[in-house]
């Protein structure tokens, strides 16, 4: 047998279908011939036909080896299986340069799971990698369910008859249409997953114990007194009965069909629970057990083989080392968790890691009324992750709030890609632990972050998600947004009987960005009919667009009159009402409004914080997130306006000439920023004074001579430049000046340039970080800002919203706007600097990084005077680039 070589390793991943259930995808090896040849028995004549169009009962052993041996560059074949067997496959052979015939077949019982497509995308991701711009396929008339593959993949299909086939022809670049059908396919897929823990039908508790005070006994226990709907099965090999109902000693014992399988049983037993579980045809597990890789490197290993063995036969993970989930819908109300509180049924969807936490916080839910939809805590997160339950959220119209309590994330790209699109419907509630340390619990596998903690905190801000800094804050935030409106705006009323606190409330709202424009004190002896003119007339008042109530009632006053006026404003105000009530926390009885749906606070209760500080604060959350959502964000640059392919010829030719990688030189960085429309000012290099002065006539003098070495670059007393140079003789004086003030000038890296206009000097740089994916960030230029870490950062691609808030973050950005009576900059090119920055790093992932190190701002445009770029070789694609995967298991290189 020839020397066939290996395919490149991220061609294999893990899979969702259709029905979310999970598969293997991966290359095709010489030694699947086995499986080859049962899958093609198992499959039917009029599949074979369709795939060979002539009857092929069997394979020769010729054939066989043909189809297994493939070199995996202009034969390329991808498997994809479940439960140890081949169920698909899907191959690609170069017919002529760029073109390749691609075709597919799919066991007959799996057929309708979507998997055709799936294999078409990471084939034609293959075929990208490889050189290959067109797919061609050949497809029987009849054969309708295929050509609807292709026709729904989103890319420009041309077809003709010939010969009584029809012939398809499709360029396989990633159109945006391409791109929407495969994240929309992502979504429904990740969301049948995850719908099916929620609303199961039956569910088994693996571990059930008749002793008290343990797990698998509270796990009965919680799923009883929780007023479970569907069938509670108890699975204990040595026990006849648990808890009054009959006891199984495995899950293939049971006579009915069980959909989720809650697991408590010892660490090392919990792979044979998988395979029972699979033969049964569970859809997920929920793993509360520990000793995985919370513990250490052999637990780790544990976790990977768990994960492994799961999807290996298409079933989905929560856990392991996890509190459990709850769904509490009347119809479903299901408490599959080691907590004893089933929190009141409500409008938020809950997802958190800590198990330990994760009882708290239920604690905390119900002590302040706040009511949950959903609940998860997934533990280690070795499968089901936060990106999932965003993707099932998303469509639960049950859930109008999204509450995420993060130690970790893994694929913070396909977060920031699915939270932002979640956002336009639903807010989302972040609190992320390790904020500043970049620290990540144990039993959580995941890559550096290249990028400083500030890109991480602006991803959130740019996908319009709510980052506070503890829990208490997340609450207080939460019980606003799921029962109050959203606000129009900045301006807030503050109505009140206690001048103290409502000056109180004005600081405080001055301090985080609202605008105080109506202060209403009541004094001590208003009555509920003095609150209710003046809430009304604030609420009226067309220059309010929220509502600061504050009510500290005088001795032996319950304040309920004042309360029913509070509750009845907020339920009918179209703007949102906070309080200050009583000091008291949460959704009081007194503020609640009856909610038919079944909430224990319907909306328009009236949330009240202990303190007018936390009021103010929560208010000015909640009026951040629906000015960014009110805020238009105009598409990043369309295709027209940059030149990519010269770009990626260029990218391409460099790296085949520098296979580890290099500093682009003058002229191949000049070529790659014009190709996206950035002009880079004539630079020439200069090592003698008779070049510079040849420099300086070539440019038509009027020019400046400069150090660009970096411990000369940027230095405040703009020591290294000398400008104004208009003859031969001036050249020489200031070669001669820089030459003796500046030391080591032989290493200074002298540059002839054109004089520029002037103008502020800011920089924009962009790099590839192996986790994000494309990030930029922009700055004043300098050494004091650098020092300072005054630099706003985003991740790719940007729209003009982006990169407007770009320019207004950073502290030094009145520099930019008449500082002290300067000219205001010309703004407008700034940001188009930055989103095609945007662009040209999203575009090419082998640029790994790209700084505008000198761009003088001015009044009249934008001018870049210092620029460098370096390409280096992608050894793994993006996590979400082109094709869809599941994470990685834990403890590969790879985790996502």
């Amino acid at each position: 047998m020839p020397d066939i070589p290996e395919a490149p390793r991220h061609w294999e991943a893990d899979v969702l279908l259709r029905d979310g259930r999970a598969a293997h995808i991966r290359p095709i090896q010489a030694g699947d011939a086995e499986l080859l040849v049962d899958f093609y028995a198992r499959v039917s004549d009029q599949s074979k036909y369709y795939r060979f169009f002539s009857p092929m009962p069997h394979l020769s052993d010729r054939d066989v080896a043909r189809f297994t041996q493939v070199d995996h560059v202009n034969r390329v074949a991808l498997v994809l299986t479940l439960s140890g067997q081949m169920i698909a496959v899907g191959r690609y052979d170069v017919v002529r340069p760029a073109e390749a015939e691609v075709a597919f077949l799919v066991e007959d019982q799996h057929q309708g799971r979507g998997i055709a497509q799936l294999l078409l995308e990471h084939l034609a991701q293959a075929g990208r990698e490889r050189g290959v711009e067109r797919f061609v396929a050949e497809i029987l008339p009849d054969n309708s369910r295929m050509i609807q593959t292709f026709r729904d993949a989103g890319y420009r299909v041309a077809s003709e008859y010939e010969d009584g086939v029809l012939m398809l022809e499709f360029p396989i670049d990633p159109t945006d249409t391409a791109i929407g059908v495969m994240i929309n396919r992502e979504h429904r897929a990740e969301s049948a997953s995850i719908e099916k823990f929620f609303n199961p039908r039956s569910v088994a508790v693996i571990g059930a114990s008749r002793r008290q005070d343990t797990i698998g006994q509270a796990l009965v226990r919680n799923l009883v007194m929780g007023d479970f709907t569907g069938r509670v099965y108890a699975v204990n090999p040595s026990a006849a009965a648990v808890s009054g109902m009959p006891a199984y000693k495995s899950v293939s014992e049971i006579p009915d069909d069980v959909d989720v399988a809650i697991v408590a049983v010892p660490a090392e037993s919990v792979q044979e629970v998988v395979l029972d579980c699979a033969a049964k045809g569970v859809h997920g597990l929920v793993v509360i057990s520990s000793g995985f890789a919370e513990t250490g490197e052999e637990g780790r290993q544990r976790q990977r083989r768990l994960v492994g063995l799961s999807r290996s036969y298409g079933l989905r993970l929560i856990g392991p080392n996890c509190l459990g989930i709850i769904n509490t819908d009347p119809g479903v109300s299901i408490n599959a968790s080691l907590s004893s509180v089933m929190p009141a049924r409500g409008r938020a969807g809950f997802f958190c890691q800590s198990g330990a936490l994760g009882s708290a916080i239920l604690e905390k839910v119900q002590n302040r009324g706040l009511g949950l939809s959903t609940f998860v805590s997934a533990g280690n997160r070795a499968d089901v992750s936060g990106n999932d339950l965003l993707q099932y959220w998303e469509e639960d119209d049950s859930t109008e709030v999204v509450l995420l309590y993060l130690e970790s994330i893994g694929n913070p790209r396909k977060f920031s890609r699915i939270a932002r699109r979640v956002s336009l419907r639903k807010p989302i509630i972040a609190v992320r632990s390790g904020r500043t340390t970049q620290g990540v619990p144990m039993g959580h596998a995941v890559r550096k972050i290249a990028a400083p903690p500030q890109a991480v905190d602006a991803m959130f801000r740019q996908a319009g998600v709510i980052q506070v800094d503890t829990l208490e804050d997340m609450f207080d935030v939460a019980q606003l947004l799921a029962h109050q409106p959203l606000p129009r705006g900045r301006r807030v009323a503050i109505v009140g009987n206690s001048d103290a606190l409502g000056l109180l409330a004005a600081d405080a709202a001055a301090a985080v960005g609202l605008v105080v424009n109506k202060s209403v004190a009541l004094g001590a002896e208003a009555t509920a009919e003095d609150f209710e003119d003046a809430l009304d007339a604030a609420i009226d008042d067309p220059e309010i667009d929220s509502v600061v109530a504050v009510y500290i009632p005088p001795l032996n006053v319950s304040g309920e009159d004042v309360a029913n006026v509070l509750a009845a404003v907020g339920e009918q105000s179209d703007k949102p009402l906070v309080s200050s009530f009583l000091g008291a926390e949460g959704i009081p009885e007194l503020l609640r409004v009856p909610d038919v749906a079944g909430s224990t606070a319907g909306r328009g209760s009236v949330p009240s914080y202990p303190a007018v500080e936390a009021a103010v604060r929560a208010l000015a959350r909640v009026v951040e997130y629906a000015v960014w959502l009110r805020t238009p964000d105009g598409p990043p640059p369309g295709p027209d306006e940059v030149d990519h392919l010269a770009a990626k010829k260029l990218v391409n030719e460099l790296l085949r000439a520098h296979p580890d990688g290099t500093e682009l030189g003058l002229d191949e960085l000049t070529a790659l920023l014009g190709a996206y429309g950035i002009a880079l000012w004539a630079t020439r290099p200069v090592t003698t004074l008779e070049e510079a002065q040849a420099a300086g006539r070539e440019l038509g003098w009027d020019v400046v001579l400069k150090a660009t070495a970096d411990h000369l670059r940027e230095r405040p007393d703009q020591a290294h430049v000398w400008r104004n140079i208009d003859t031969p003789a001036e050249m020489e004086d200031a070669w001669d000046s820089l030459g003796a003030r500046i030391t080591g000038a032989d290493r200074a890296g002298f540059v002839v340039q054109k004089n520029a206009r002037p103008g502020v000097p800011v920089a924009v740089r962009s790099i590839e970080d192996p986790l994000f994916g494309p990030v930029v960030s922009f700055g004043i230029s300098g050494p004091l800002t650098e020092l300072l870490a005054d630099r706003s950062y985003r991740i790719p691609p940007l729209g003009e919203r982006d990169a407007a808030a770009m320019v207004r973050e950073i502290k030094s950005s009145p520099m930019l706007f008449g500082y002290r009576g300067s000219e205001v900059v010309d703004v407008a090119e700034v940001e188009r600097l930055i989103r095609r920055v945007s662009q040209l790093q999203n575009d090419l992932p082998q640029i790994s990084s790209l700084e505008l190190s000198l761009v003088l701002a001015g009044a009249d445009g934008a001018t870049v005077l210092t620029a460098a770029a370096r390409v280096d070789p992608v050894a793994d694609p993006r996590s979400d680039w082109f094709v869809r995967r599941m994470p990685e298991h834990p403890g590969d290189t790879l985790p996502t």
